[in-house]
């Protein structure tokens, strides 16, 4: 290791698949730097980063941890993460925190199908990654036949950079275009070169050697320092959470600084930082500051969750990896249940993928989690942590349920002084797409505030389908039509419209139960193939193969969890030991013994009191349920939609089977409707089940992607200010206040100017001044945005919850706040909600783009003054 101070610094992660020897290579790395001072060793249990007697007694690494080491003029942040395919949770939520990666792979193995798995998750996340051929000391690995396989399957710019840049040359100028032509002109692709392919995941090195014996690891190392791409972080503060975890009574919340810096006390969301610890293994240290691409963990906090990001960091990806089991939790007879549910909420936000499902009625708590290793540990755990030894029921698969067509689901609500009705068009997705939402109802229809609380009532609950009682997914909803009263609707109204009129819908529907997946590959002797290839078509696999690899042959595959979760018992019987199968999640694919899954769980849609499929409308002053079959007869508006034709009288509809047919001819038989259909919304494509938006919808700052909206088409968009909540939630702004709070006050109106002037927004700025006896309150327009100051008895959150039900009927509106409450009100009301953080972030970046601006007309302007100035000296000349 070379001497000298430090001067850049990565986050790096570890990835294998189980056994690969992950944990010995990071205790190499750890060695060879002098992080550590003796090489511990997996077998021996006495790892460095193996913290917890789990990880000890079974040789596999279950938490992500954390250590620190620097390599010449390179400190690392090494990041271990969990191999076991039944924590590759822990091990997904790293990655985003990620700046490069090294995969392991195993010399004696190649690569197996969770080494695939993480790849493409890799690949997902753009990030630059090493791959580490471990074991090489071993017989049977052959480094010629290993870089071909990586390269048949990951990518042909797995090079071997054993041997430095020089034997690689035309290798990495073939992978651009530039370097191809500066190689032939006589140049020589740079090790800066080769790190701009890298980056860009066009050139994956790869090193080989045994990690057990410090073989190849300085040359990994080496790679990494010279190779691996150094992060521009922002100036302005940004942070990304990826794990929450316990050190004794402390909650840490793990993240990485993605941007600027991060100070003791400072607040985060409503919360003050109390500690920052930098982890190395079992111990810390604490900072007073961490600068951007410092990976630590606060204490202090307890409302963040994984994922959760601040300042400018752009939303977290969903996770690919899903629970598949799910076990009831069967507890001691001394054990108060909701004492328990209160403990494993606690375990559910250290591993997001824990899912903690509370049955009232039945007063049970069931577990949905990956697999038995993990319902194993989580056996210990639960008895580590809160001293009491539970034991779980026979394990279910956790299934999903979808659609085969489209078909229209409307739901009513009115009892008595209530009012709302929706029309939801449902379509079957793409296969592992999750549900999708959109708009196709006209705002002259149905107020643009409603919809979005109606988009807001279908994402904020899993919907249960109607074959299992399982959540929907893989599913376009799009909101035809819809209506309120002027008088009688409330926000509660649509929540219990939209709930009935997707089960309405999934009641008519041709419904497809999903199940979950393995990928598989399993490795046996020649003679035990045709029971393995029976067996696994038997349990509905899909199998390739078999290949020849020296004395084994190989099948590769898919097939449900359902067969294959305890399938190696059955190989290591009937191989004597000699086989071994290796599992991953694919994702859901359609049930091949629907009927009798269907049938065995007894689910029964039209008692689930709790999602009812029926409208209530109002008869003679008082609410009527009309049953689900019966409701189109009874609705208020005509969505537009024509699905079929409509079935003869005497044929009944299907519960949850076959698809109901509606009413009516098709929008093609009758032209006049189609011309005023079109009219209203757009040109219909002929042959489609239903009707397309006139103009492509325009995404929302609210949604994260979640649904899209139609396009506005009026007024400019309103912005609304709670002065002083956003004065107190900037720190700058409140130390200001504590001296003098009508400077604070100036300040703000003259950074709302700025933003405005180059936003062109309607901005409009709140101050309480409800306190002031006979004030009848006052706007002022102040340079170019309005200044409003609350009359007496009436509070900023009233003005603004006002202001944006009147301006969102016809206009996109926007409140900075950070009043939860007053957020979910302005949300019900249609305005989109903006916490003085994001607030924040797009104020700094508002402020660098005018910086921009005036550099840019700076220069335009010194460009100019040297033209006159040189006309002058010519014409004087």
């Amino acid at each position: 290791m070379s001497a000298g101070q430090p001067v850049k610094h990565l986050c790096m992660g570890l990835l294998a698949h189980v056994d690969a020897g992950k944990t010995t290579l990071s205790e190499s790395l750890l060695y060879l730097s002098g992080a550590v001072r003796r090489l511990g060793r997996v077998d021996h249990r006495d790892a460095f980063l193996d913290t917890d007697e789990q990880e000890r007694e079974r040789g596999i690494t279950i938490f992500s941890k954390q250590a620190e080491f620097s390599w010449g003029d390179t400190s690392f942040t090494l990041l271990d993460t969990p191999g076991h395919v039944d924590f590759s949770a822990e091990m997904e939520r790293t990655l985003s925190v990620l700046d490069c990666a090294v995969l392991v792979i195993s010399g004696t193995d190649g690569v197996q199908s969770h080494t695939r798995t993480l790849w493409k998750l890799l690949e997902r996340h753009r990030i630059p990654t090493f791959l580490f051929v471990n074991k090489m000391d071993l017989a049977g690995a052959d480094r010629d036949a290993l870089l071909v396989q990586l390269r048949n399957k990951f990518d042909g710019g797995c090079l071997d950079f054993s041997g430095g840049l020089e034997p690689l040359q035309e290798d990495l100028a073939s992978c651009d275009e530039g370097l191809m032509e500066k190689y032939l002109d006589g140049g020589v692709v740079t090790a800066a070169d080769a790190a701009s392919l890298i980056a860009r995941r066009q050139v994956f090195p790869c090193f080989f050697g045994s990690a057990l014996k410090l073989e190849g690891v300085e040359a990994l190392l080496e790679g990494l320092a010279q190779y691996a791409p150094v992060p521009n972080y922002p100036t302005g503060f940004a942070a990304r959470v990826f794990k929450i975890a316990r050190d004794g009574n402390d909650r840490l919340t793990y993240l990485k600084v993605t941007g600027g810096s991060l100070r003791v006390r400072t607040l985060l969301g409503e919360e003050k930082i109390n500690q920052i610890r930098i982890y190395s293994g079992a111990k810390f240290q604490t900072v007073d500051e961490a600068p951007a691409g410092t990976v630590c963990a606060l204490t202090g906090l307890t409302r963040t969750r994984p994922g959760d990001v601040f300042g400018a960091e752009s939303p977290t990806q969903e996770p690919e990896l899903e629970p598949v089991l799910n076990y009831q939790v069967v507890l001691p007879p001394a054990c108060d249940v909701h004492v328990m549910l209160k403990h494993l909420r606690q375990l559910e936000e250290e591993d997001p993928q824990l899912r903690v499902v509370w049955n009232e009625a039945l007063g049970e708590i069931h577990l949905q989690l990956m697999g038995e290793v993990q319902l194993e540990v989580l056996t210990r755990l639960i008895q580590a942590r809160f001293g009491v030894e539970v034991s779980f029921g026979t394990g279910n698969i956790v299934y999903r349920e979808t659609i085969a067509a489209p078909v229209e689901g409307v739901g009513h609500f009115e009892p008595l002084r209530h009012y709302a009705e929706v029309h939801l068009l449902l379509e079957p997705g793409p296969r592992g797409s999750g549900l999708r939402i959109a708009s196709a109802c006209p705002t002259d229809q149905l107020d643009l505030n409603w919809q979005r609380l109606i988009f807001t009532h279908l994402m904020e609950k899993r919907h249960r389908g109607v074959l299992t009682g399982s959540p929907i997914t893989d599913m376009k909803i799009t909101l035809a039509a819809g209506r309120a009263h002027v008088k009688h609707t409330e926000g509660g109204d649509f929540r219990q419209a939209t709930y009935r009129a997707v089960r309405q819908g999934l009641m008519q529907a041709e419904n497809i139960l999903l199940e979950p997946h393995y990928d598989f590959s399993l490795e046996l002797p020649p003679d035990c193939v045709g029971r393995a290839m029976n067996d696994l078509q038997t349990m509905g696999g899909s199998v390739e193969g078999p290949e020849q690899e020296g004395e084994f042959s190989l099948l590769t595959g898919h097939a449900p969890v359902a067969g294959l979760r305890d399938y190696w018992k059955e190989v290591t019987a009937y191989t004597r030991g000699r086989g071994r199968l290796s599992c991953t999640l694919r994702g859901y694919e359609p049930c091949g013994n629907q009927e009798e899954i269907v049938a065995r769980l007894g689910y029964d849609p039209e008692r689930d009191v709790d999602n009812s499929p029926d409208s209530v409308f109002c008869s003679h002053g008082a609410g009527v349920t009309v049953k689900w079959y019966e409701v189109r007869e009874h609705m208020h508006v005509d969505s537009g939609l024509r699905l079929g034709m409509e079935a003869p009288a005497s044929e009944p509809a299907s519960p949850a089977g076959g698809q109901r047919q509606y009413r009516g001819g098709s929008l093609e038989q009758d032209k006049e409707l189609l011309a005023v259909f079109e009219r209203t919304y757009g040109k219909v494509e002929r042959g489609d089940a239903a009707f397309q938006p006139a103009k492509k919808p325009a995404r929302t700052s609210l949604d994260e992607g979640k649904y899209t909206i139609r396009e506005q088409k009026t007024g400019p968009e309103y912005l609304l200010v709670d002065g002083y909540n956003i004065i107190f939630a900037w720190d700058e702004l409140t130390a200001l206040a504590r001296q003098d709070v009508s400077a604070a006050r100036g300040a703000l109106e003259d950074i709302l100017s700025n933003y405005q002037g180059l936003r062109q927004c309607v901005v409009i700025l709140v101050f309480d001044a409800y306190k002031v006896k006979g004030n009848p309150g006052s706007v002022d327009k102040k340079n170019n945005i309005y200044v409003v100051y609350t009359k007496e008895a009436e509070t900023a959150d009233a003005y603004i919850e006002k202001a944006t039900y009147d301006l969102g009927k016809n206009h996109r509106v926007r409140v900075a706040t950070s009043d939860g409450l007053e957020q979910m009100i302005i949300l019900g009301h249609g305005a989109l909600r903006l916490s003085a953080r994001a607030f924040k972030a797009e104020i700094e970046q508002a402020q660098g783009e005018i910086s921009a601006l005036v550099t840019k007309l700076n220069r335009r302007n010194i460009g100019d003054r040297k033209l006159k100035h040189t006309a002058k000296i010519i014409q004087k000349e």
